[in-house]
């Protein structure tokens, strides 16, 4: 199977310039590709995941990844896809941004040998030149006309209430300069980006062959919802971040166990380097017993040991585990209060620790309000102590009852969980 067929048959292309034209492309020569990215914040999320997968499959065929680091665009806004006009953002946040970006690339992308993939800033090239030369150089090459045709524009021209700036309608012209001055420098043919980015990607096309005379090319990739409806990337209403200290990685890991049946096979094609086969495969006992969700176990397994590294997913299915029961033992602190980050949390001094009874922890701990009802609880073999059964009220808690460095973990019935920290 040819690379562009497989990455149709993973649901990663949307609309494409010239198919043919790219297939034979792809076959015959080694591609320079570049995607574009806004560093209007510190991370990348999972909406970002799409793209930059597709970057690594290219580059896995032996094609050179190019990722553009909007310096430049990221400071006017891109109208495309939005009703209002962004927030404009200093170069103190754009250097700032950009730097957590790239560590987030280099995790997918290689840097080294024959298709070492490149980062650049698209300031480097555009914030030197002078407004007349732009005007005389790039401005001249696009008509009104033609800028109004597209989608992007034209939907915010149709609003009367909000309109278009003259800093957002330039926007479509930087991107386009974007690939001249990459197919000039980095011989780069091809340009990829999210559905919405047609019409800035088409202009690209249209001024390479207007100032270089020659051809070049570009795809899109589809914007993804949930099969419920829901935009993709989104839980309780927040954004799933590639960052670890944004989303950690249990939250994120969740995230994707928690996917609807529907949508297991689409994301297994656009979030995991699974040869098709195995996704056949895996969907397929998934089909037959959906209540063990083996689909969404081996996605969420693939996917945050892409982003976050096999250590993670040994964290997280071990936390997944806990929450259904497991013996907690061995964990840090972090790994405990990522783990329980929802549940109610109680700091005792650590000079109580081989003395403090257990009767006394639960009423500590918030778990009962009286010695009574501790007792009635601890004698109906309700309470838990880092998941073990426990019904000694004299019990005494001591450093070895410790789950972690400075935390245990009580549990009342099956899903009533309390964290307690000696400090």
């Amino acid at each position: 199977m040819d690379l562009l067929t497989a990455l149709q048959r993973r649901g990663m292309i949307e609309q494409i310039s010239d198919e043919t034209a790219i297939r034979e492309m792809f076959a015959k020569e080694q591609v320079s590709f570049y995607i574009g990215f806004d560093p209007t914040g510190r991370s990348l999320h999972i909406g970002h995941m799409l793209p930059v997968m597709a970057m690594a499959h290219l580059q896995r065929a032996g094609h050179r990844p190019i990722a553009v680091v909007g310096g430049a665009t990221g400071m006017i806004g891109d109208p495309s896809g939005r009703s209002s006009e962004r927030n404009l953002i200093t170069l103190e946040e754009v250097e700032k941004n950009l730097n957590g970006i790239k560590g987030q690339l280099e995790g997918f992308l290689n840097f080294e040998g024959d298709s070492a993939a490149i980062i650049v800033n698209n300031a480097d090239w555009t914030s030197p030149i002078s407004y007349l030369d732009w005007l005389r150089d790039v401005g001249k090459f696009f008509t009104i006309n033609y800028m109004m045709g597209k989608e992007s524009v034209r939907r915010r021209l149709e609003d009367r209430d909000q309109g278009i700036s003259y800093t957002e309608f330039s926007y479509m012209l930087l991107q386009a300069y974007d690939f001249l001055h990459l197919f000039r420098t980095e011989g780069c043919k091809l340009q990829g980006g999210g559905n919405d980015q047609w019409g800035n990607i088409t202009a690209g096309i249209d001024l390479v062959h207007k100032v270089a005379g020659a051809q070049a090319y570009g795809l899109t990739f589809p914007l993804i919802t949930t099969a419920s409806g829901e935009k993709f990337g989104k839980s309780a209403g927040n954004a799933v971040w590639l960052d670890p200290e944004m989303t950690t990685p249990y939250q994120f890991y969740q995230y994707w166990i928690q996917a609807d049946d529907r949508d297991v096979r689409k994301y297994l094609g656009l979030f995991t380097f699974l040869e098709l086969e195995e996704i056949d495969s895996i969907v397929a006992a998934h089909e037959a017993e959906p209540e063990k969700r083996t689909g969404q176990r081996r996605l969420a397994a693939e996917v945050t040991a892409i982003v976050h590294g096999l250590e993670a997913v040994r964290k997280v299915e071990q936390a997944t585990e806990i929450l259904f029961g497991r013996e907690i033992e061995g964990l840090s602190d972090q790994d405990l209060g990522d783990i329980f980050a929802d549940v109610p949390s109680t700091e005792l001094a650590a000079s109580l620790l081989g003395e403090l009874k257990l009767l006394d922890l639960l009423r500590e701990a918030g778990m009962v309000k009286s010695n009574g009802e501790a007792k009635r609880l601890l004698s109906g073999g309700g309470v838990y102590l880092n998941n073990r059964p426990c019904s000694d009220p004299n019990q005494v808690i001591s450093q070895a009852e410790l789950a972690s460095e400075t935390a245990l973990v009580l549990r009342s019935g099956k899903k009533k969980y309390y964290l307690v920290r000696f400090v």
